[in-house]
């Protein structure tokens, strides 16, 4: 990793140009629909500079700040596992001619993605579904290619949510590796650190100069300060044991009754990766197209066998989430599924906070 440099805020659209030029799509978070969302973006216009999120268990709004930062947010309902690992993939296409079925394999045109605006604990994320996807004797190789296409600018946290717990998962709130460029944004412009070859090559052209002691203890206070905000933590002490001791506690029943099985913590968390592949025909039935799609261990049929669905209830459905997520994760993966980003907590709609849950489950200081 090279020294650190410094990108006046003017200079911000400088960068965006880079990418451009290079052939990247740029996905960075921008404002739709009343949320901080990620998308793609052509200006530095689009970035939701000036605006910040309010969240809560079961809430989120945005609303303007004070300062004009481009970058003085959490995270919002997305990840950038849609990209990497798309809600709706089509896998093959079977079609019907004179002279029968022919059979073709699917495979979604390769992209140059610069994500900007990665935050640690999303880098953590990433990092787990590397894991996943990447890992063992099966790659996934739509997966791999997306992966090794993306650009990744990551941006450290300025400020922190009431729900995230990001520190008890040892995942941010400072990026430290996996980024080919990071920014932590000041008062005058972006503290920048080169993390590969590739943000050398990126970066070179605009000449930057040299980060300066202030640069640098500026930096250093604002992740002190950020650390200082996150009041949300969960006791990790062999939580593992913890949790698949306490299988049949009764407090499985009170979270179950609140529980609305809606899928939203699974579907934005950043690292959930179930999926279901079904045959999709035509109208006419001449074209059969295979369809990969997310899916969610909180769906009724997820557990189907021969028809029957093998956990029946929220309460198993619910206890099968938090338990592989915290617990069996480590069995599968050999670290923990969960990233300390609050997600859960705040698309929840009823507002149920998996680390109350698990004090509760667990008992000791959550």
């Amino acid at each position: 990793m090279t020294s650190p440099l410094f990108l006046p805020v003017a200079e911000l659209p400088k960068l965006l140009a880079r990418l451009l030029e290079l052939g990247y799509k740029v996905i960075a978070p921008t404002i739709d629909q009343e949320a901080i969302v990620y998308s793609e973006i052509q200006s530095v216009e689009d970035l939701p500079r000036g605006w910040t999120d309010e969240q809560e268990p079961g809430h989120y709004r945005i609303k303007p700040t004070s300062n004009d930062r481009y970058f003085d947010y959490v995270v919002g309902p997305h990840s950038w596992k849609k990209y990497l690992f798309p809600p709706l993939q089509l896998i093959s296409r079977a079609i019907s001619g004179e002279e029968g079925w022919t059979f073709e394999t699917c495979s979604d045109a390769p992209e140059q993605l610069a994500f900007l605006g990665v935050r640690a604990c999303e880098l953590a994320a990433m990092k787990i579904q590397d894991r996943v996807f990447l890992d063992g004797a099966y790659v996934d190789t739509g997966y791999q290619r997306r992966r090794e296409g993306s650009f990744v600018i990551a941006v450290n946290c300025s400020v922190a949510s009431p729900n995230c717990f990001c520190t008890s998962m040892n995942s941010g709130p400072r990026c430290k590796t996996g980024f080919d460029l990071a920014l932590t944004e000041l008062d005058d412009g972006m503290f920048v650190e080169v993390g590969s070859s590739r943000g050398q090559d990126v970066i070179e052209p605009l000449s930057l100069h040299a980060a300066t002691t202030q640069h640098l203890n500026s930096a250093e206070n604002l992740y002190a300060r950020t650390v200082s905000q996150v009041s949300k933590h969960l006791n990790t002490d062999d939580l593992r044991n913890r949790l698949m001791s306490n299988l049949n506690d009764g407090k499985w029943d009170s979270v179950a009754e609140r529980c609305l099985s809606c899928t939203n913590c699974t579907m934005v968390c950043p690292t959930c990766f179930c999926s279901h592949v079904s045959e999709v025909p035509s109208l006419d039935e001449t074209v059969v197209e295979r369809q990969r799609k997310w899916d969610s261990c909180f769906n009724l049929e997820f557990t189907a066998v021969h028809g029957t669905p093998v956990r029946n209830d929220v309460r198993s459905r619910y206890r099968q989430w938090l338990t592989h997520k915290l617990a069996t994760w480590h069995d599968q993966f050999g670290e923990s599924g969960c990233v300390g980003c609050g997600r859960c907590i705040t698309w929840c709609p009823v507002g149920i906070d998996l680390t109350v849950e698990v004090n509760a489950i667990c008992g000791g200081e959550s």
